[in-house]
C-alpha cells in the first residue's frame, strides 16, 4: 500500500500465471507493425497511421506555471501554502493520469491486433536532454509506452523487437532501399530518386518494421 502526495492511497497487488508460449517467432507470417518515436504525437506507425497523442503537459503548461508561481508567494510551511501544495500536486498527477491512461488503451489496442512490434531502441534520456527537446520528450512518454508493449505482447505469447539505434531507418528508402546520406533533420517529406515521395516518419516506420519481419526470420 502506497500514498501519493495527493492524499490517494493505492494498493499494488503481485500474481503470478502460466507462461504464455511465444508463437510469434513461428509464424512469420504474423501481422507486424513498425513503430517511429515522434517529438509531436508520440509516434507514427508503419500502416501510416498516428499515435496522435494529445500532448497533455503542453496543453495544461500555463495553468501549472500559474499554479507554481501562487505556490511561490505562500509563506512556506503555512496551511495556504499547504494547500497550494496539494492543489499543484493534483494537477501533475491529472496529467500524469492522462497520460497512463492514454498510453494503456492504444498499447492494448496494438497487441490485440498485432503479433510482432518493431521499435528502435532510442535512448530517451539522452534526447530529452538535448536539443531543447526534454518537455516534449517528457511529455510524450515515449518509454513508458514501449515498456506497456513490451509486457502486454509477453503476456500474449507475442513478440516485442527492439531495432539497433544506428539502424538507418530515416535515411533508407522503404521501396528501394537506397541510403539518402544527406537527409537533413528539417526534411520532413522523403523523396528518392527512384520516385519515392513519402512522410518522413512513415517510411522510417516502415523500414523499422521490415528490418524487425527480417530479425524473426533469421532466428
Amino acid at each position: 500500500v502506497s500514498r501519493e502526495t495527493t492524499g490517494r492511497y493505492y494498493a499494488s497487488v503481485l500474481y503470478s500465471a502460466p507462461r504464455v508460449e511465444n508463437q510469434a517467432r513461428r509464424e512469420s507470417e504474423g501481422k507486424v507493425l513498425g513503430i517511429d518515436f515522434a517529438m509531436h504525437g508520440m509516434a507514427v506507425f508503419s500502416d501510416g497511421t498516428r499515435a496522435a497523442y494529445p500532448m497533455y503537459y503542453r496543453k495544461n503548461e500555463k495553468k501549472l506555471s500559474r499554479e507554481q508561481r501562487k505556490l511561490s508567494r505562500c509563506r512556506k510551511g503555512s496551511s495556504n501554502y499547504n494547500k497550494q501544495k496539494m492543489k499543484l500536486a493534483r494537477a501533475h498527477a491529472r496529467i500524469r493520469n492522462q497520460r497512463l491512461d492514454f498510453q494503456h488503451k492504444l498499447s492494448h489496442e496494438l497487441t490485440e491486433e498485432y503479433d510482432v512490434i518493431a521499435v528502435e531502441d532510442l535512448d530517451m534520456k539522452g534526447m530529452s536532454q538535448g536539443l531543447h527537446f526534454g518537455k516534449s520528450t517528457m511529455d510524450n512518454g515515449y518509454g513508458s509506452f514501449l515498456s506497456m508493449l513490451e509486457y502486454k505482447l509477453a503476456r500474449k505469447g507475442k513478440t516485442f523487437i527492439r531495432i539497433d539505434r544506428f539502424f538507418p531507418s530515416s535515411k533508407r528508402c522503404s521501396c528501394c532501399g537506397r541510403i539518402k546520406g544527406d537527409l537533413k533533420l528539417s526534411e520532413r517529406v522523403y523523396k528518392c530518386s527512384c520516385g519515392n515521395v513519402m512522410d518522413r516518419d512513415v517510411n522510417a516506420a516502415i523500414n523499422i518494421r521490415d528490418e524487425g519481419r527480417r530479425m524473426i526470420n533469421a532466428s
